[in-house]
């Protein structure tokens, strides 16, 4: 993961200070873009422990179309529970717009589904395309989508895919980002018949919050591991569950505990 460790360093080496929603304050780059071939192994931090059970239950419960902490997600990963309301709601983020975006003429639209049918029926299209960010609905989300669009691409029988996240937690976000979307584009290319290729993060506002520095400078001084293998069993996505993914070969230095901004 020596991609994630450089943009550590780019960060400390070029940002500049910029105050924050949180108060807490942060060093900020603006546009930067790493790469992460699946093909060379599973993209998941070494330097520190990464929480790869809670990224795979995250993803499926975006998957299931949920907002609410109490459906399978808080009992596995506390990840969203800063932001739940006092019944565990969130509002319409990522699983509503994913699964079910609303079309002015009141029909519900299955992103994650359209998606994977114009892959396999249309795959030089350029528009297979999720997006997260619905203007209509940001008002009524306790935390409007940070990683909010993403592309598909196929080529030569493999599946790419982009994100653009607008706003990215470098410390404590982004580890997970990048193993949320190599998990995710896993699940499509085995459901299309492709291999999983090429992970292009796209960043806006990059940060590092100024209380997660010292941190980081530790994970910069550790060498990192060779990246480690993930196996999903064979089935249509919306049939996956946690037991079907398999993390092997994973070897990590310590964990590194970063508070979070909320």
């Amino acid at each position: 993961m020596k991609q994630y460790l450089s943009l550590v360093e780019e960060i400390l080496a070029n940002g500049e200070l910029k105050e924050d929603r949180t108060g807490t304050g942060t060093i900020s780059i603006f546009g930067v873009q790493r790469k992460y071939d699946l093909r060379d192994g599973f993209p998941l931090v070494t330097t520190k422990k990464t929480l790869f059970n809670a990224v795979i239950h995250e993803l499926l419960w975006f998957l299931k179309g949920s907002t609410n902490i109490n459906d399978g997600l808080t009992q596995n990963t506390p990840i969203w529970d800063a932001w739940a309301d006092e019944n565990g709601e969130l509002g319409p983020v990522y699983g509503k717009q994913w699964r079910r975006w609303n079309a002015v003429n009141g029909r519900e639209i299955d992103q994650i589904s359209k998606a994977i049918e114009m892959i396999k029926t249309n795959p030089d299209s350029r528009r297979i395309i999720v997006n997260a960010w619905n203007v209509g609905e940001l008002d009524q989300m306790a935390l409007p989508p940070c990683h909010m669009f993403f592309q598909f691409y196929v080529v030569n029988g493999r599946l790419d895919c982009q994100l653009y996240q607008r706003s990215a937690d470098v410390a404590l976000g982004v580890p997970f980002n990048i193993a949320s979307y190599a998990a995710l584009m896993m699940m499509v290319a085995q459901e299309c018949d492709l291999e999983a290729g090429i992970f292009t993060h796209t960043m806006g506002d990059a940060h590092i919050y100024t209380n997660h520095v010292e941190g980081l400078k530790k994970q910069l001084t550790r060498t990192p591991k060779s990246l480690p293998k993930v196996t999903i069993a064979k089935k249509p996505i919306d049939q996956i569950t946690f037991e079907d993914f398999e993390l092997t070969d994973y070897e990590h230095d310590k964990f590194i505990k970063f508070k979070v901004a909320v």
